[in-house]
């Protein structure tokens, strides 16, 4: 499904801009009565995550009884248009729930604390390379609540009767793409692609590229790639597009960011590129032939998938209860007791005390992404910083160009040259 990665929505640049003014979530001004401290806490979700969220805030006032929670969720896209107005109001929630892609945008804009100062959040029990994809300028902004990992997620049944090897660890690219003919052309698919065209997704393109040990963005956030690697990457994807190895450029361009929209979602193809814990969505179309593969790898080995934070928590730089702000963090990371009620309703936890008392009760296609992680344990490269402001809209320009080249209105060299153009220009402004 990875079309385009999780986005920031235009409307984050856009309410920078026009500094509108929304009222605080939840209500409260910081303060409470009875001497009580009132915090403001956002997050994103859907209903099982927000009784687990309440569940959890219950018990901690129960062991803070100085400290209130006043609470806000919505669905993502809801989420993330609200945060952005009230971030340039000057109004951010106390505590907030953060995509990968907001870090940097909200830290330069001097929307977030600084965790780092604040003894009470403890991060000890953390991987160090998950923990500093919260990093920007050498302050840690943001906490990682979770990880996930990309994943060749496929139809095991169709793959068994058209005769192909299941794939396994430590296959390459040239497997995979070996893999998509044989079973574009096996009768027992019945005329379904192998796969879908990783060519417009930046997601598979980055992954691609670390197993050539190079990456998508450098440490000062500039392309870590060039036109050449580019064209080379779209030359192979249009090469497999043409032989109906994956997608047609109709089937691709029907993808919206759903699992129900993306061609093996609409049984088309037996397999995509997805993030794990997500793909539990195929088994309501698919079944439970449904499993989990590892994305390939460089031709020398070199794994390119890594573990990369579901989602942060921060806090507003314009708390008025910084200490507090960040020991609730603290217990929502750290607590064992808050661990076992928030289960893996953010993702598998990224602290690892607290991921081996959430393991033992988990149940479904949780058990399968669990093990799908375990088998990377100490494995992978550290997953890269957080990407530069400009990469939400890059992420729209990859994908766009892409297109140009499936419908052939474009070369592979012709699109790679514009996207490089202006990708240095985005990442100029």
């Amino acid at each position: 499904m990875l079309r385009i990665r999780t986005k920031v929505s235009c409307a984050l640049a856009l309410a920078f801009t026009l500094c509108a003014t929304l009222t605080g979530c939840g209500g409260g001004e910081g303060g409470g009565s009875g001497g009580k401290v009132t915090l403001r806490f956002t997050w994103w979700g859907n209903p099982d995550r927000a009784a687990r969220t309440e569940e959890a805030i219950k018990l901690f006032e129960k062991k803070n009884p100085a400290i209130r929670i006043s609470t806000n969720f919505a669905g993502f896209d809801a989420y993330k248009q609200k945060l952005a107005t009230q971030a340039a109001g000057g109004d951010a929630p106390d505590v907030m729930q953060l995509d990968y892609r907001m870090i940097n945008q909200y830290a330069d804009g001097g929307v977030l604390l600084d965790l780092g100062e604040h003894k009470e959040l403890r991060t000890a029990e953390m991987d160090k390379g998950l923990l500093a994809t919260g990093v920007v300028n050498d302050k840690q902004y943001a906490i990682p609540v979770a990880r996930g990992s990309e994943t060749v997620v496929y139809d095991s049944a169709l793959w068994r009767k058209a005769g192909v090897p299941e794939p396994k660890v430590g296959w390459t690219w040239d497997d995979w793409a070996d893999a998509m003919v044989k079973l574009s052309k096996s009768k027992a698919v019945g005329g379904r692609a192998g796969g879908t065209d990783p060519g417009q997704s930046e997601d598979v393109f980055e992954i691609w590229l670390r197993g050539q040990g190079k990456v998508l963005y450098t440490d000062d956030y500039k392309l870590g790639f060039t036109a050449d690697d580019l064209a080379r990457y779209w030359e192979w994807c249009s090469k497999l597009r043409k032989q109906g190895a994956v997608s047609s450029a109709e089937q691709t361009t029907q993808m919206d960011g759903s699992v129900e929209n993306t061609p093996f979602g609409r049984l088309k193809a037996v397999s995509d590129f997805n993030w794990d814990a997500p793909s539990s969505g195929y088994l309501a179309i698919v079944g439970e032939s449904v499993k989990l593969a590892p994305m390939p790898s460089g031709e020398n080995g070199t794994p390119g998938q890594y573990f990369k934070p579901s989602m942060f928590f921060g806090a507003s730089a314009k708390t008025g209860h910084p200490k507090e702000a960040a020991r609730f963090i603290d217990f929502l990371l750290n607590d064992p007791d808050a661990g076992a009620i928030l289960g893996n309703s953010r993702g598998i936890p990224a602290n690892d005390s607290i991921r081996k008392v959430v393991a033992p009760k988990l149940e479904g296609f949780d058990v399968v992404v669990s093990s799908y992680q375990k088998q990377f344990e100490g494995k992978l490269k550290d997953p890269p910083p957080a990407p530069p402001k400009g990469d939400a809209s890059l992420q729209t320009t990859f994908s766009r160009d892409y297109d140009q080249v499936s419908f052939e209105q474009m070369s592979p060299r012709e699109a790679a040259e514009d996207f490089v153009t202006e990708a240095k220009a985005e990442l100029r402004q």
